[in-house]
């Protein structure tokens, strides 16, 4: 499927709150219980652009269909050169391999950034994800047993590490 990778703009953020909700309503791979609203993923956007963090859409025919993003892993200086993304798709363009060209990206922004480890943090249940994950090179590196809580049931948290070259 033919998309463009761009950095989003504010245009595009009612498309990613539509992207956000729909993984908080019916997917593990989001542990908000609560819809956000257009107000919440603007401050999201602010906030991610004050910390120079990127956020990068998979743009269809001017909709975003897909996003990325990464940020602060912990807050201690020593986290500095460390970073955990996300990836989310809208549900109707999962499977087209836009997931696969916005984590690309997201990597090499990384990279070109001066990070040195990314960190993604996947429902243990999500064996799409962690295989997905591993395509790029991400290995396991430790589950958080029963984190989360979500649909009625204990979460486990699956940690898997890219060491940017």
């Amino acid at each position: 499927m033919n998309v463009i990778i761009r950095n989003a703009t504010l245009e595009d953020i009612p498309q990613i709150l539509e992207i956000v909700n729909h993984a908080i309503l019916h997917t593990t791979s989001n542990y908000l219980y609560d819809l956000q609203t257009l107000e919440n993923q603007l401050q999201w956007f602010e906030d991610k652009k004050s910390k120079k963090f990127p956020i990068i859409v998979a743009d269809h025919n001017g909709t975003a269909v897909g996003f990325g993003t990464y940020g602060t892993f912990r807050e201690k200086i020593g986290y500095q050169y460390t970073v955990e993304h996300s990836v989310y798709v809208a549900p109707d363009f999962i499977g087209k391999g836009i997931g696969k060209q916005l984590l690309l990206a997201l990597i090499v922004i990384a990279k070109d950034a001066g990070y040195h480890t990314m960190i993604g943090g996947i429902d243990a249940s999500n064996t799409g994800s962690i295989a997905f994950h591993k395509k790029f090179g991400f290995v396991e590196t430790g589950i958080l047993k029963e984190v989360g809580f979500k649909f009625g049931k204990w979460l486990d948290l699956q940690f898997m590490q890219l060491i940017l070259k």
